[in-house]
């Protein structure tokens, strides 16, 4: 059993930092999803009908994640935090992408809380998962792009196990490694806050949203917390 572990050096730059880790096992990607579907409609039917907007960078929640994105040396207007990606493409498009169930409950409970949100397949990780700054010689394959290496710079905060890089840029983008796909059935997901203090009860709200859309297609589902408080959970 794999564990989550937050770097020191990560912990003291970010002292607010919550993770929420949502461990699904024997989850069912190729059943329907309709809570999810609907999950999705309702987001894209609000904002057509304008009583609702994805958050952007003017929002606090956003605006948290640039200053952080800054603290590592990332600009933040050239390379998003996922959830401002997402949202900007929901407000563009007027629609979010449908890759599979587990990853559009992710998506969903993203863009409605304003919080950034990730997934690994556990299967495919390595050893325990560490968020520390990368040192520049670790590899990175990116999601979709299976022939592709890249080399994080020194400094950038990363998700790594012991095989390679798992997230460039703490959240902006996962690697194809560890994927989720229809046919991942032990998956961990992340949900995540540098602004605890402010957006801690958010955070567990979309936490156990997401526990909801998966426990339906799961045979357990459970959540854990990690923060520099308790900076080693297992999943």
């Amino acid at each position: 059993m794999p564990s989550f572990l937050l770097a020191p050096a990560v912990a003291d730059a970010f002292p607010d930092t919550l993770i929420a880790l949502v461990t699904a096992t024997g989850l069912r990607g190729r059943e329907d999803w309709p809570d999810t579907g609907a999950a999705l409609a309702e987001l894209e039917q609000r904002l057509a009908e304008g009583s609702w907007q994805p958050a952007d960078e003017s929002d606090p929640r956003i605006e948290s994640w640039h200053t952080a994105y800054r603290a590592f040396g990332t600009n933040p207007r050239r390379i998003r935090p996922s959830v401002d990606a997402l949202g900007r493409r929901l407000a563009k498009k007027g629609t979010l992408p449908r890759i599979n169930p587990a990853v559009d409950s992710y998506n969903a409970v993203s863009v409605r809380h304003g919080l950034p949100a990730g997934a690994f397949d556990l299967t495919t990780v390595t050893g325990d998962v560490i968020i520390r700054y990368a040192d520049g010689t670790e590899s990175f394959t990116p999601l979709g792009e299976p022939g592709t290496v890249e080399h994080p710079k020194p400094g950038e905060v990363v998700y790594v196990d012991s095989a390679g890089v798992l997230t460039r840029h703490w959240n902006h983008r996962d690697a194809h490694r560890t994927r989720v796909t229809e046919d991942s059935a032990h998956v961990v997901f992340a949900l995540e806050t540098v602004a605890a203090s402010r957006d801690g009860d958010l955070l567990k709200t979309a936490a156990e949203e997401l526990r909801g859309l998966l426990a339906a297609h799961s045979d357990d589902v459970g959540v854990r917390y990690l923060s520099p408080a308790e900076p080693r959970v297992a999943v």
